[in-house]
């Protein structure tokens, strides 16, 4: 069932950034999924060889990230419906993407700083993670994290 107009709220630019965020890993993992090689590189030599021919294997993935992505933004639009389950799976969403795109994004920028030297390192793929996909992951959490905190209910329950 699709609410009426008058149903949907406004939703807080945190939830709307979380998304866009978010859809653009998705994005970035259906587009591999279906063949393409831009930006491919960035993912490091071991992940994409242990891909080549099951790439398909991107397709979960994408659609987890797409469904993670607008989840929050659509529960939001629509009224938080279940809203301690709803938020409380958000709020677990939004540590787990900070700490996972903090911890990798802080590791990654060590290791290219010669700080933490872990052995044989594919430069192109942590450049590609310490860089874009892992601090991705940081602002896609951060935006979720700051759009929850802004659509919290307020008063009296």
């Amino acid at each position: 069932m699709v609410p009426s107009l008058s149903t949907r709220r406004r939703v807080p630019a945190g939830l709307a950034w979380a998304a866009l965020l978010g859809g653009v890993h998705a994005v970035a993992s259906l587009y591999w999924a279906a063949g393409g090689t831009v930006l491919l590189w960035t993912l490091g030599e071991d992940l994409t060889q242990s891909l080549r021919g099951r790439e398909w294997l991107l397709l979960p993935v994408g659609a987890v990230k797409a469904f993670a992505a607008a989840g929050p933004w659509l529960l939001a639009r629509h009224g938080w419906p279940w809203r301690r389950t709803t938020r409380g799976l958000c709020w677990l969403g939004a540590v787990l993407l900070v700490g996972w795109g903090g911890a990798n994004t802080v590791v990654g920028m060590l290791v290219l700083g010669a700080v933490i030297e872990p052995g044989e390192v594919n430069r192109a793929g942590m450049i590609g993670h310490a860089f874009v996909w892992d601090p991705l992951f940081l602002a896609w959490g951060v935006c979720l994290a700051v759009g929850l905190f802004a659509s919290r209910a307020r008063g009296p329950r």
